[in-house]
């Protein structure tokens, strides 16, 4: 136990930040929520979440993001937050060509 009355791995605990990891696979195109980690830094972040999302060498990025940085909707807003977005057709791309090069898009 340490002074404040807490066993110390929950004190230890409580002094680092709550970080949610991304990993790119080799495959993907784009990076996943793989999970959360606990971390006192984003270095310290990043080596846990090696060690943790990508022991079997399937991963070839990594972010990791305080928790309380993320900003999301909720799923009750759902109608209204993305209703304004169906009145701007131009923003799907059914009105462009893709040149040949362009392979993933």
């Amino acid at each position: 136990m340490s002074e404040s009355g807490l066993p110390q791995s929950r004190q230890r605990r409580d002094e680092t930040t709550l970080w949610e990891v991304f990993v790119r696979g080799r495959r993907g195109l784009s990076h996943v929520h793989a999970g959360s980690i606990h971390a006192a830094d984003a270095q310290m972040a990043l080596r846990n979440a090696r060690d943790v999302y990508t022991r079997r060498g399937e991963g070839v990025s990594i972010w990791v993001v305080p928790s309380s940085q993320i900003t999301a909707s909720t799923p009750d807003e759902k109608d209204p937050f993305f209703d304004p977005s169906a009145d701007k057709v131009y923003r799907h791309p059914t009105f462009y060509t893709l040149p040949e090069e362009v392979r993933q898009m």
